[in-house]
């Protein structure tokens, strides 16, 4: 087949991680992938190009130029698949298929954002799934909220499949070190940007006895993206805990970084399926989560880890509760997300019913 595979750009979000895998996985079976995309960030590049596959850029600032740009180089491909992620590029790709079209195109959507239900704009971005051939969610959570904006599309058209992890490289990590016994290190992987609530996590952690702040290293790593860097760290400030974070660029080697963690965290106050979860699960790490998406369906096993993102004091008691727990403890735990992360996320079953999606989509 050939598959061309569209997003907005290569930075180091976690829809991007996924669509550059299952790429690479795509052209590992023996298909031939490409990539568009219409903002010039280039952190997965080197791995694209690595592995022989190529990535065209549309640089255009005017929304409706850039819109009939991309939908002019989507026409005169000669693709069997187009596969897109995200809100813009989906939107994009299903005009770009008008008035007819002969590839098939599956649209994935990777966010559960409550505000979809209340924005007339993201609703009617929606409707033109009426569009697509498939409408794939990482999460039942999403679909979900797809369906309750757009109930008139038809329930075929459905399919949840979670994120990929490539296990090959995951027990590829060896890591003989981690924290010393008296430190628990908290890493966290996500963006700076209000939704990953760096704040609310600071207010939870100020909550906390001194005696158990200080059983604590917090490692944070993401890209800047909007205000709530700075207004969080002028909080850390005034609570005087900065001593306990430390703030990280995005790098290659997180699976390293959350491989010597004690535990992994996630704050967000929603997600589609947070990736970084999957990865530590798919490690063997011991993850503290906010219950949104379909996490207690994932951690059923480790619930007790979950919290509500929008309350200090759950996240609080969270924290106040693995501070109390043994190192066999945190292995116990560790063991049993690997064995969900291995049963959900296996690349190669996921690259299977994508596929499976694909020929069944062509054949139809």
């Amino acid at each position: 087949m050939r598959i061309l595979c569209v997003i907005d750009n290569l930075g180091s979000g976690g829809a991007q991680r996924q669509l550059v895998n299952l790429a690479i996985g795509y052209k590992e079976r023996g298909h031939f992938v490409s990539f568009l995309v219409y903002h010039s960030s280039d952190f997965f590049y080197d791995i694209l190009s690595e592995h022989g596959i190529k990535v065209d850029v549309v640089l255009e600032k005017n929304l409706i130029k850039r819109i009939s740009k991309m939908r002019s180089f989507i026409r005169r491909g000669d693709y069997d698949i187009v596969q897109s992620f995200l809100e813009g590029p989906n939107f994009i790709c299903e005009l770009a298929g008008l008035p007819f079209r002969k590839w098939k195109l599956v649209v994935g959507e990777r966010s559960a954002n409550p505000r979809i239900r209340k924005s007339l704009k993201k609703i009617i971005l929606r409707m033109f799934h009426f569009f697509a051939d498939k409408v794939i969610a990482n999460s039942y959570a999403t679909v979900d909220i797809i369906k309750s904006v757009n109930p008139c599309l038809r329930r075929s058209k459905y399919k949840v499949i979670y994120n990929s992890i490539d296990f090959r490289i995951i027990d590829s990590i060896k890591v003989t070190e981690t924290t010393s016994s008296d430190k628990i290190l908290l890493v966290v992987v996500a963006s700076h940007q209000y939704l990953k609530n760096l704040s609310g996590f600071v207010d939870a952690f100020y909550l906390l006895p001194k005696n158990i702040q200080h059983k604590f290293k917090i490692e944070w790593y993401g890209a800047k993206a909007d205000g709530s860097y700075q207004e969080a760290i002028m909080k850390i400030r005034s609570y005087n805990l900065s001593e306990f974070f430390e703030f990280f660029d995005p790098t290659h080697d997180i699976l390293i970084k959350m491989k010597k963690a004690s535990f992994v965290g996630l704050f967000s106050l929603y997600e589609g399926l947070p990736n970084t979860i999957c990865e530590a699960m798919s490690l063997g790490k011991p993850v503290i989560c906010s219950d949104v998406s379909d996490m207690s369906i994932i951690m059923d096993q480790t619930s007790k880890f979950l919290f509500n993102p929008k309350d200090p004091t759950e996240i609080a008691e969270v924290l106040n509760k693995i501070a109390h727990m043994s190192q066999l403890e945190y292995h116990k735990v560790g063991i049993q997300n690997r064995i969900k992360a291995v049963e959900l996320f296996d690349k190669e079953k996921v690259l299977d019913t994508y596929l499976n999606v694909f020929e069944n989509e062509i054949n139809s």
